[in-house]
């Protein structure tokens, strides 16, 4: 048996921020606070949507304490700023970070026997929806708007941790690539690579079925035809990866990760790396060490990524024109080989206990132990 959740309602193309007006007053919200990082609101995006507050005449609070990785402190931060505004839902603005904090915020108000953090790690036992969130994402990868995973970053214990509840979903969102178009090439990237990462892994993970396999080999078409001209900020790509990654997050959010995320999240929390960077370095790795595992998959990533004659190629061979594909990919927007001069030897043990301790790791196609994690490690040192 397969359960499929997803959100509510989305609004998809250019221009699709617009409804966000009508939404609240069709759902009785009259006391928003506006969730948002300081660079979006330093470089105007975030008004992009309080201007559309503003001409409603919508009164509003804004919380912006978000780091890039969000912390503990973020989101208790968050949820003293929700009750000091006396709000009824969040409009959260901004990449993965302002969405992980929004759930973990919107969870934590609904449900106050969670206000310990980490008491929501891993499948959370809450009873009650989340407060109403309301995503407008501006990046392209992570899919947090569609999802009902948060990450959260342990600053005290130096790792990541995954929360997973259902209760936690957006009930709005609004995948406008023009919100998008701000987006840095590095960051676009990252966070598209992560996207092509979470379209993989779902495909591949041990939970797939064949509503996921649907969604996710299309997001893999998508990414791959449209990241190129995505990180050269072309309407056409910004539009074809806000779809891409959106419907990535539909199917991977419904049957798991595996291993490459598992490791990402040790990186971004020990190193400070973004999420997307350390997926997409990852990825090749991951995918030569699961790849005896995946049946035929890998012919149809293959397929998905634009490879010509995959069908006549054997499966070994198909296998590896999928991941020279994703290598391609990874090369021609800027991400590097490697973790050269990043990894540490001191902390591989550390890493790898982590990642096989995180909630994504279950899912991977191939079991692996604490050992193959620190090799996996290793060879990209």
């Amino acid at each position: 048996m397969n359960r499929i959740i997803l959100n509510e309602t989305s609004y998809h193309g250019a221009g699709a921020v617009t409804a966000i007006v009508t939404e609240l007053a069709n759902r009785g919200l009259k006391q928003p606070i506006v969730f948002s990082d300081p660079d979006l609101i330093k470089f105007g995006v975030t008004k992009k949507v309080t201007d559309l507050l503003d001409k409603a005449k919508i009164k509003y609070a804004v919380y912006s304490e978000i780091k890039p990785n969000p912390t503990i402190e973020n989101v208790k931060n968050g949820v003293k700023a929700f009750k000091k505004a006396k709000a009824d839902c969040i409009i959260a603005i901004g990449g993965g970070s302002s969405m992980d904090t929004a759930k973990g915020v919107g969870i934590i108000v609904a449900n106050p026997k969670f206000a310990d953090v980490r008491s929501l790690e891993g499948l959370s036992p809450t009873t009650k929806p989340s407060k109403p969130i309301l995503a407008v994402p501006t990046t392209a990868g992570t899919a947090a708007e569609v999802t009902i995973n948060y990450v959260i970053t342990d600053v005290e214990k130096k790792r990541k941790f995954v929360c997973v509840d259902p209760h936690d979903i957006p009930v709005v969102a609004f995948v406008d690539p023009e919100m998008m178009a701000s987006m840095p090439k590095g960051l676009t990237a990252f966070t598209g690579m992560d996207a092509l990462t979470h379209a993989i892994e779902g495909y591949i993970t041990k939970g797939a079925c064949a509503m996921t396999d649907m969604l996710h080999l299309e997001a893999i078409r998508l990414i791959s035809l449209h990241l190129r001209d995505a990180v050269a900020n072309k309407p056409s790509g910004r539009e074809g990866m806000a779809l891409g990654q959106y419907i990535a997050g539909m199917g991977f959010s419904n049957v798991g990760l595996g291993v490459d995320h598992s490791m990402a999240h040790g990186l971004s929390a020990l190193y400070d790396m973004p999420h997307g960077k350390a997926c997409a370095i990852l990825l090749p790795t991951a995918m030569k060490f699961n790849a005896s595992k995946t049946g035929t998959k890998y012919r149809d990533i293959a397929r998905a990524m634009g490879v010509k004659g995959v069908e006549k190629m054997s499966l070994a061979a198909a296998r590896q024109a999928a991941i020279a594909a994703v290598e391609k990919l990874s090369k021609d927007v800027g991400i590097p080989a490697n973790l050269k001069g990043v990894l540490k030897e001191e902390d591989v043990q550390f890493l790898a206990e982590s990642a096989y301790a995180d909630a994504c790791r279950p899912g991977n196609p191939r079991d692996c132990t604490v050992k193959d994690i620190a090799k996996l490690y290793r060879s990209l040192m």
